[in-house]
C-alpha cells in the first residue's frame, strides 16, 4: 500500500519505512553472500578469489542502474507527494522507456569492456578464467537487475517498503537452492553461482510486475500516458545521470583498490572478499535510512513541506549516529565468525588480514552513515550534482590511499582506504545539506507547525 509521508510524526515514518527495507537490503545481500559461501566452501580459495575480484567491477555497471533507476523514482515521490496522479503515470511510463534503452547499451558495452577491465584490474592468471565466466553471466542478465531495481524503486517511492521485500525473500530462497543445485549437484562451479543470482532477480522482477499491475490501479499505465513531452526525459535525466555517475565513480574506487589487492595473491584477495562480505552486511542500516530519506524529502518537497525535510533529516541523523556505534561495535566484535561462514577451516593469515580491514572500517561507520543520509536527502529534493562531487571526492580519497599508503604501512594502508573516502565524502555533503535547507526555508515561508 501507499504511504503518505507529508503527514504526521517524522521518526515513526522513517523507522515504519526503513524496517521492511532493512529486511530487503538483508536478503539481497544474500544473492552475494549465499554465492560466496558455497563457492568458498565447496569450490575453492581460487574460486572466491575469482568471484570476489569482480564485486568492484559488477558494481560498477548495476550500480550505474541503480543509480538510474533511483533517479527516476525521485519524481514519481515528488508527484505523488504533490496528489498528481496524471503526473506520476507519466513519471513512471517516461522511466519505463528511460531504462529500456539502459538494458540495451549496458548490456552491450559490459560484455564488450569486461575482459579488457579484468586485465587492468590486475586479475591474477589462476582465477582470471573463473572471473570472466562469472562477471560475464552477470552482465548478460543485466536486464533482470534494471527490471527489478526500476519497480521497486516506483513502489519505495509511493511510500511501500514492504511488497519489494516479499519479492526479495522468495526469491533468495531461491537464489540458496539453485547455488546448491548448479554448484554441488550439477558442479557448475562459478557460472552456476551466476546463473542462480540472474535466475532469482528474474523471479524477483516478474513477481513485482505482476503484484504492481494487480494492485496499484495508479499505476495502470495507458498508450497516452507514454505521449510524454521531451522535458519529462530531460528531467528524470538531470536527476538520474548524476546519481548513476555516483555510484559509478564509488565502483572506480573499490576499483582501484581491488587493483592493488590483486597483486598481493588470491589469499589477500579471499581475506578480504570475506571480510567484505560482513561489512556489506552489517552497513545495511545505513543504507536503508539513506533510501528512505530520499522518498520522505521527495514526498514533502512536492507537497512544499520544507519544515517536516529539515526536521526528518534532523532525527534520521541522530537514529543513524546510534545505529552505526552499534554496527561498528558488532563487526569488530563479531566480524571474523562472519568470514569463517565463507571460507572452511581458513588459516591464521586470512583471520588476521580479515580482522584489519573489519576493525578499520568499524571505527569509521559514523561518517558513512552521514553519507547515506545527507546524499539521499539532497537527491530527494532534486540537488544531484554535489552528491555526485562528493562521489569524486570519494574517489580521489580512495585511490590516493590504496596506491600511496600500502608502500608504508602495507596491507592496513588498503585498510584505511575506504574509511578516508567515507570522511572525503561526507564532509562536503554534510555542508551543502545545511546550506541548501537553510536556503530553501529562507526562500518559502513556512507557517505550518512541525509534527513531532
Amino acid at each position: 500500500m501507499t504511504k503518505d509521508m507529508t503527514q504526521g510524526s517524522p521518526v515513526k515514518h522513517i523507522l515504519l519505512f526503513s524496517i521492511p527495507l532493512l529486511i530487503g537490503n538483508v536478503f539481497q545481500q544474500f544473492y552475494s553472500m549465499v554465492d560466496t559461501i558455497i563457492v568458498g566452501r565447496f569450490v575453492g580459495v581460487d574460486a572466491l578469489a575469482a568471484v570476489g575480484s569482480t564485486g568492484s567491477l559488477v558494481f560498477l555497471i548495476n550500480g550505474f542502474a541503480l543509480g538510474l533507476t533511483s533517479g527516476f523514482s525521485v519524481m514519481v515521490s515528488q508527484r505523488f507527494g504533490a496528489n498528481d496522479e496524471k503526473g506520476l503515470r507519466k513519471a513512471v511510463s517516461s522511466s519505463v522507456v528511460l531504462c529500456a534503452a539502459l538494458v540495451v547499451i549496458l548490456t552491450t558495452t559490459s560484455l564488450i569492456a569486461a575482459k579488457p577491465l579484468l586485465h587492468l584490474m590486475n586479475t591474477p592468471d589462476n582465477i582470471f578464467n573463473d572471473a570472466y565466466i562469472y562477471v560475464a553471466i552477470i552482465f548478460a542478465g543485466i536486464v533482470t537487475t534494471v527490471a527489478y531495481n526500476m519497480m521497486a524503486s516506483i513502489l519505495r517511492a509511493l511510500g511501500d517498503s514492504k511488497s519489494p521485500l516479499y519479492f526479495l525473500i522468495i526469491s533468495s530462497i531461491l537464489n540458496i537452492v539453485l547455488d546448491l543445485v548448479f554448484i554441488i549437484n550439477f558442479k557448475m562451479g562459478v557460472a552456476g553461482a551466476a546463473y542462480a543470482t540472474i535466475i532469482s532477480q528474474g523471479v524477483s522482477a516478474i513477481l513485482c510486475f505482476i503484484y504492481i499491475l494487480k494492485k496499484y490501479a495508479i499505476l495502470k499505465l495507458s498508450r497516452k500516458d507514454y505521449n510524454v513531452k521531451k522535458s519529462m526525459y530531460i528531467k528524470h535525466l538531470k536527476i538520474g545521470i548524476p546519481m548513476a555517475l555516483q555510484f559509478s565513480i564509488t565502483a572506480l574506487g573499490l576499483i582501484t583498490v581491488q587493483g592493488a589487492l590483486n597483486v598481493l595473491g588470491s589469499t589477500v584477495i579471499a581475506a578480504y572478499t570475506a571480510s567484505s562480505k560482513a561489512l556489506q552486511l552489517v552497513m545495511q542500516p545505513a543504507v536503508t535510512y539513506g533510501v528512505t530519506m530520499a522518498t520522505y524529502c521527495g514526498q514533502n518537497l512536492g507537497a512544499k513541506r520544507y519544515d517536516r525535510i529539515k526536521d526528518g533529516v534532523n532525527k534520521a541523523v541522530k537514529i543513524s549516529i546510534i545505529t552505526s556505534i552499534i554496527s561498528g561495535f558488532v563487526l569488530i566484535a563479531f566480524g571474523t565468525q562472519f568470514v569463517k561462514l565463507f571460507i572452511e577451516n581458513p588459516d591464521a593469515q586470512i583471520i588476521a588480514y580479515s580482522k584489519q580491514v573489519l576493525t578499520v572500517s568499524g571505527i569509521f561507520f559514523i561518517p558513512l552513515g552521514l553519507i547515506f543520509i545527507f546524499r539521499n536527502a539532497l537527491q530527494g529534493i532534486g540537488e544531484s550534482f554535489v552528491p555526485m562531487m562528493a562521489g569524486v571526492a570519494e574517489l580521489g580519497a580512495r585511490a590516493l590511499v590504496a596506491f600511496t599508503l600500502p608502500a608504508f604501512w602495507g596491507f592496513f594502508g588498503i585498510c584505511l582506504a575506504d574509511p578516508i573516502a567515507w570522511i572525503a565524502a561526507s564532509v562536503p555533503l554534510t555542508l551543502y545539506y545545511h546550506r541548501t535547507i537553510k536556503k530553501l526555508l529562507a526562500k518559502y515561508d513556512t507557517s505550518d507547525e512541525v509534527t513531532a
